[in-house]
């Protein structure tokens, strides 16, 4: 039987990524409070962004060449609908563990922003493919912006158990409107789940597939070393309430918005690369210029949230272009692609936040923690440039 394409609006490709995002960091005002109200360790807390990033990650491997072989639109339906029953649960939890069990089962949520990505990629061109992915960016960059502060808003009224019902009602809102709207755009299906795993050795022994992986990996992950360690820092050293945590917290995803404006107005102009490798210097240079206020004095909350805007500002220019990239290596491996680019990206987070939430605590958090931001943000210069040199390599001469 013929399968014929189904393109989805864009609103719904934003609103799937949008959910992803806003299961990540909407609770985390409120991560105190939770170990508090289980009695656990803040660390033990913690493992309810680690574990779901260490979860999201095993599920982009098999995500990616599982909608490649049966398509994109059952994955989605299948991953929202796990997504709303676990909120539930996470509302309703009576220990930390069962609390953290259920919150596992939240990422799979994840399918939504990897898929989504493929399904640009299914029915657009790389160039159109980077700008589509800017505009989905900059769109739903308020959904991370919007996210903590609501969290914190609603935990300091309602409860933090909140946060969780409200998943619930947009988990199930969503999948909905993906059964009404979100047709099929995968035409080429393929023969198995093993066969596509065969996949992903073709995409290892691509240089290009890793440099522009590792630009990935660098740039979200100083995003993960500051929303591991941001609500202990902001805590501790600035005692700042729920409500102000979440405005913090939502600093980088101003700056991600910028960011992706900018790439949405100028990327056809100036060229993907070229907004890659700004984008990474811009990170760099306002994280350490962060560091330098706090060294000579200027201990203040909005030193913190200007570094952290800064890095947002960065990755909004840098990750439509290296999105794009990573999926165009082998475009009929998009699917696989995406997923395997998005569980190392993942995966490195999934490490890095226990890491980071360790070592935030005592008078010197704040500089550990933009420590750790900066050096994420000079890898992610290194993997830039490398993508450049790798790409002028394989242009004809």
């Amino acid at each position: 039987m013929q399968i014929t394409r189904s393109k989805p609006r864009l609103l719904t490709l934003i609103l799937l990524t949008s959910l992803a995002v806003m299961s990540l960091n909407m609770f985390l005002p409120s991560l105190s409070r939770i170990a508090s109200e289980f009695e656990a360790d803040y660390s033990v807390a913690s493992l309810s962004i680690g574990g779901y990033l260490a979860i999201s990650a095993l599920l982009q491997l098999v995500m990616g060449p599982l909608s490649d072989m049966v398509g994109r639109r059952p994955v989605i339906l299948t991953g929202l609908a796990i997504f709303t029953l676990a909120s539930i649960g996470c509302a309703l939890a009576g220990t930390i563990w069962v609390f953290l069990g259920f919150r596992l089962l939240q990422g799979a949520v994840v399918s939504g922003m990897v898929l989504s990505r493929a399904v640009i990629r299914d029915v657009a061109v790389p160039s159109e493919a980077a700008r589509l992915l800017a505009v989905v960016g900059s769109a739903m960059a308020l959904a991370p912006l919007l996210a903590p502060v609501l969290g914190g808003v609603l935990d300091q009224f309602l409860g933090w158990r909140s946060d969780f019902w409200v998943f619930a009602l947009c988990g199930a809102a969503l999948f909905i409107l993906c059964w009404i709207d979100l047709g099929e755009t995968n035409l080429t299906r393929q023969n198995s789940f093993r066969a596509q795993f065969r996949t992903y050795p073709e995409l290892l022994r691509s240089g290009s597939f890793w440099a522009y992986c590792a630009c990935l990996i660098f740039s979200i992950g100083g995003f993960y070393a500051y929303l591991a360690g941001a609500p202990q820092v902001g805590e501790q050293a600035f005692n700042l309430s729920p409500s102000a945590l979440g405005l913090l917290m939502g600093a980088t995803a101003a700056g991600f918005m910028v960011g992706n404006v900018i790439s949405t107005r100028i990327g056809a102009r100036v060229g993907m690369m070229a907004l890659i490798i700004a984008g990474r210097w811009v990170s760099l240079g306002g994280i350490v210029a962060a560091m330098a206020l706090l060294a000579i004095g200027v201990f203040h909350p909005a030193v913190l949230f200007a570094g952290a805007v800064m890095l947002g500002l960065g990755n909004g220019l840098t990750l439509p272009g290296a999105n794009a990239g990573v999926m165009s290596v082998q475009p009929r491996l998009a699917g696989s692609a995406s997923g395997l680019s998005g569980a190392l990206t993942v995966g490195i987070g999934a490490v890095l936040t226990p890491l980071v939430s360790a070592m935030v605590t005592g008078p010197m958090g704040v500089y550990v923690l933009l420590g750790a931001m900066a050096l994420a943000s000079l890898a992610g210069v290194v993997a830039a440039y490398v993508i450049q040199a790798l790409d002028r390599r394989l242009q004809p001469a």
